[in-house]
């Protein structure tokens, strides 16, 4: 399996999940899509596999500081149009294992989805 974790190296929730893997010896390849951005296939690819509500982080710096006009009536297109355009506005980190795909981290979730 390719282990591939998505997201922007300075993220508190990005470090923890590399301390996770590297303290249980799990090789991944890190993809920082603030320096090396994001392609719309990989995007697509995720919002068919956890839907776009999971990917958006309303929550974000980026997101919050969007106009008002952009916040609102917020649907797939328009969705994948942002977070094409704001990458940091996905939740962190992004964890492409092949054909299954886990958004944020949680040791649990790691642990069961990740050492399988």
């Amino acid at each position: 399996m390719t282990i591939t974790m998505y997201g922007i190296p300075n993220c508190d929730t990005i470090k923890k999940a590399r301390t996770w893997l590297e303290g249980h010896d799990i090789a991944y390849t890190f993809h920082d899509y603030r320096a090396e951005g994001l392609d719309k296939a990989t995007l697509e690819g995720w919002i068919g596999k956890v839907g776009w509500q999971v990917l958006l982080n309303k929550a974000s710096t980026t997101f919050r500081g969007l106009a008002d006009a952009d916040k609102q009536d917020i649907d797939e297109e328009k969705a994948k149009a942002l977070l094409l355009a704001h990458p940091t506005m996905i939740k962190r980190p992004v964890l492409d294992l092949d054909e299954r795909v886990l958004v944020g981290f949680k040791p649990d979730m790691y642990a069961a989805e990740v050492t399988a």
